[in-house]
């Protein structure tokens, strides 16, 4: 996370509600070996104090559990680059403008009779986006085959501890520079969803 506090405005509600909005990030943890990381959607509780998910039982997260372990999941917004050209003004250098948000706390294993819960929330908060589709139920697929898929999975719960956002968005820079850099980004734009990244750079965190 970049620790200029320029970039470090948002509070803990809008980096939420941005988490909660993105609902995919990378877990990780520490193990003997080094790192362990592990690409997963989640859902938060409604409070924000915890992120609800699951693993494969043989991802090597789920099997290094046999204790609350300490964890962060690192979610990951627009990004883009910016040329030095776009700000139309002398004395600049290339940078990366990005919208991150870790939720860093304490990684458990639940009870497997929490499973079928978490997969019918997680699954209906984004099926419910999806509308005028019909929502999609687990009820739908077979018993036999959910209760086999099911024995291949568990379910985790990150308690949330701190909540960390960086929201890069040449927010150090003057007003004038900062959208003629967001005009450039929005039209000639690359990373990954620049156009809204061009929207944030308008009108980033007060």
């Amino acid at each position: 996370m970049h620790p200029n506090p320029a970039f470090r405005t948002a509070g803990d509600h809008r980096n939420l509600a941005f988490a909660r909005s993105r609902g995919f990030g990378m877990l990780a943890v520490n193990a003997a070996s080094g790192p362990l990381l592990s690409h997963v959607p989640f859902l938060l509780t409604e409070d924000g104090t915890a992120a609800d998910l699951h693993l494969v039982r043989s991802n090597p997260i789920a099997r290094l559990l046999d204790a609350a372990t300490p964890a962060v999941i690192a979610v990951t917004g627009p990004d883009g680059y910016v040329s030095p050209d776009w700000y139309r003004v002398d004395d600049q250098v290339p940078t990366w403008n990005y919208v991150a948000v870790h939720l860093r706390g304490r990684l458990e294993r639940l009870p497997d009779t929490d499973l079928r819960r978490i997969l019918d929330e997680v699954s209906d908060h984004f099926e419910t986006r999806l509308a005028p589709k019909p929502v999609w139920k687990t009820a739908k697929m077979p018993g036999d085959l959910m209760a086999k898929m099911m024995r291949t999975l568990v379910p985790l719960r990150l308690h949330i501890e701190t909540i960390e956002g960086t929201w890069k968005l040449n927010q150090n820079k003057p007003d004038a520079v900062r959208l003629s850099a967001a005009d450039h980004v929005a039209a000639d734009g690359l990373g990954t969803d620049t156009a809204t990244l061009a929207d944030l750079m308008r009108a980033p965190p007060a």
